[in-house]
């Protein structure tokens, strides 16, 4: 009994002095634990005022996805040099690895589609409104395998890539 006794008072002795030194550590050291850290208090501080027009309450892309995709137009023409040498720049980028080098739908990815992309000098595709094709690059084209491109290329890539679209004229 007397050995029992002297464990149990061992290992209370053991875990006093274990609880006085983590109460130690806490209270002289200069660097606290997880919890006493100042990276952990993230509303201690009043939260700054943000400054106007930092959030958007008006325009943005749900004015592309809403408007009738046949009358909506270019911001500003489509047959500047600028837009179209920014259009090419974007085509190569995004749009070459299913289109092709040639604007046919046989590029890298796009020859193992079945139907392949479609012809972009193609009288089908030349002949498409210009919110058309902004349409169907930004949000798809419904069972088609045009993937929508509305987060991954700005407003102004679209349609610059449209311009430069519109700028390779009819295959003959």
């Amino acid at each position: 009994m007397i050995r029992i006794a002297c464990v149990v008072g061992i290992a209370a002795l053991v875990l006093v002095v274990a609880i006085a030194a983590v109460n130690l550590y806490d209270d002289r050291m200069p660097v606290g634990r997880m919890w006493e850290t100042p990276a952990v208090r993230p509303h201690e501080q009043p939260l700054p005022v943000m400054a106007a027009g930092s959030v958007p309450w008006s325009g943005g892309e749900v004015l592309y996805r809403t408007a009738d995709p046949e009358t909506l137009q270019a911001p500003g023409p489509l047959d500047d040099p600028q837009r179209i040498e920014r259009g090419a720049r974007a085509y190569g980028f995004y749009c070459i690895h299913c289109h092709g080098p040639n604007f046919d739908g046989y590029g890298t990815v796009g020859q193992s589609f079945a139907p392949t992309p479609r012809d972009l000098r193609s009288e089908t595709v030349q002949s498409l409104a210009p919110g058309k094709i902004f349409h169907e690059i930004s949000y798809g084209i419904p069972d088609g395998r045009q993937p929508p491109l509305a987060s991954t290329m700005s407003v102004e890539e679209r349609w610059d890539v449209i311009a430069y679209v519109y700028s390779l004229g009819l295959r003959r």
